[in-house]
């Protein structure tokens, strides 16, 4: 009997030895071996991921952070660190982790536009991972990590793209803009398939506690019970928040909070003040009249209000798109000569004599402001949510290297570090605290080396008094659930 030899083996063999596989190179088969080994590990004591990160130094809370929420959470979690701690840093480390672990491999990640291509830097340098862009030319197939803004993914045809495919992990920034249950974006996340689920957040209550419910429904539903089991067992009466740590109890076994106190990290600190602003008679005349303005709905009168503690070019906007009995007070408008609150502003600025941020809600007292600063001699640049990212880099770069003044838009302050300014004035005061916050922390962050001092506007004996009572309630229910807040008002001053 003949026995013949195979050479198949030797064939095979070779052809692996010559082709693009882990064997090629030493380099190579050894980080092949690592992910081997690492995907045998049984148990979830520790980050694996860190020695394979060389690019990345994780701070001691970001690590303790993504250990939580691997072991104790099981990669369902809030990720709420204050302003300027490293939540994508957490994020990063929370799905290099599984990826290494070989749990992860297609991940959709969904963020607002002004904050894609930080995303791609952030995860394509510091952590190895290839993400890309959502492109309509390109199938979700064909990419494993993709990063698309939140608004294209609720619409179609993206969002059908979205549902034929089966994502490990789904990681949402800013995901407070998911706060209103009834909006398309929040049905949208709502009908994902989460395998593993986070939600980034400085602010996950916002204006009341069911805001923090429908977040956490996102991520475990059930977890705090049915909406009318939670309205009944802990909604807020007179802002004190019924059974609060049992609530505090629940909350936490879904979301990590590290305050900067809680770091390792020497902070610098916050100064906070009320600084007072006086109307002229003119200007005091004008705000009785839209007052009295015989409106159908209240909340028109509201913004009206609003909007003239703001500039006269603010309100002119919705004035002009009311009926006939607006007229008279478009006329008393234009010959309003005087902004009380703009020439606090140029004072203010001429005191400081550094660089100084100030946050307006209308882009209206946006282009006002920069004229007026112009014509005191102020160099000034905007700053608004409209800019593509290579005019909003532009636009940063002027600021640190030329002019004294930057103008922002609440949606222009969005994503923007800004460590080497150090003074906030918030023109305008917003009906969310958080939205202050949020401001702050474009420039209390790490990398801030001095000391942060934060002048918020409010013009007497107007609703603005009234705003700020309100902020004070909003941020005492936030601090009964989530906890503790770093400054954001203080007592009047000035």
């Amino acid at each position: 009997m003949e026995i013949e030899q195979s050479t198949e083996w030797q064939e095979g063999f070779m052809q692996r030895l010559n082709g693009e596989q882990p064997w090629q190179s030493w380099a190579l088969y050894q980080m092949n071996y690592e992910k081997t080994k690492a995907q045998l590990i049984l148990d979830f004591s520790g980050l694996q991921c860190v020695k394979y990160l060389p690019m990345l130094s994780p701070l001691q809370h970001q690590i303790d952070a993504a250990t939580t929420v691997i072991e104790q959470m099981h990669g369902k979690a809030i990720l709420a660190d204050e302003v300027g701690l490293g939540k994508t840093i957490e994020a990063g480390l929370i799905l290099k982790e599984y990826m290494v672990r070989g749990l992860v491999q297609k991940v959709l990640i969904l963020a607002p536009a002004s904050l894609i291509t930080q995303w791609i830097e952030e995860l394509t340098l510091k952590f190895h991972i290839p993400a890309v862009a959502y492109h309509k030319k390109y199938g979700l197939d064909q990419c494993n990590i993709v990063v698309m803004s939140m608004d294209t993914a609720k619409k179609s045809p993206h969002k059908e793209r979205i549902y034929a495919q089966n994502f490990d992990m789904i990681i949402i920034d800013e995901a407070h803009k998911l706060k209103n249950h009834k909006t398309q974006i929040y049905e949208f996340v709502q009908s994902l398939k989460k395998k593993f689920c986070l939600l980034l957040t400085a602010t996950p209550i916002q204006n009341n506690i069911f805001e923090l419910f429908y977040l956490i429904s996102l991520l475990k539903p059930g977890q705090l019970g049915s909406y009318e089991a939670f309205q009944a067992a802990f909604s807020a009466k007179k802002q004190t928040i019924a059974h609060q740590e049992f609530l505090q109890e629940l909350v936490h076994q879904v979301m990590v909070r590290n305050r900067r106190e809680d770091t390792n990290i020497e902070w610098t600190k916050r100064h906070v003040q009320i600084v007072p602003i006086h109307f002229s008679p003119e200007e005091q005349t004008l705000y009785e009249q839209i007052s009295n303005l015989n409106v159908p709905n209240p909340i028109t009168r509201l913004t009206l209000q609003k909007e003239l503690c703001s500039s006269k070019e603010a309100v002119y906007e919705t004035l002009s798109k009311m009926s006939e009995q607006s007229e008279e007070l478009i006329e008393n408008l234009q010959q309003l000569t005087i902004n009380s609150k703009a020439q606090k502003t140029v004072e203010l600025i001429k005191q400081i004599n550094s660089k100084v941020i100030i946050f307006t809600e209308y882009r209206a007292t946006q282009h006002y402001l920069q004229a007026y600063l112009y014509e005191m001699g102020i160099t000034s640049v905007l700053f608004n949510g409209k800019y593509k990212k290579s005019k909003r880099d532009y636009m940063k770069h002027l600021f640190k290297e030329y002019a004294q003044v930057l103008i922002a838009t609440e949606a222009g302050g969005e994503g923007i570090n800004l460590q080497f300014c150090s003074h906030v004035i918030n023109y305008d005061l917003p009906w969310n605290p958080m939205k202050l916050e949020q401001r702050i922390g474009r420039v209390h962050r790490l990398g801030q080396t001095e000391d942060v001092q934060i002048y918020n506007f409010a013009v007497e004996q107007t609703i603005e008094q009234h705003i700020l009572a309100l902020l004070h309630q909003k941020i005492d229910v936030f601090e009964q659930v989530v906890g503790e807040l770093d400054a954001i008002l203080t007592n009047r001053s000035g």
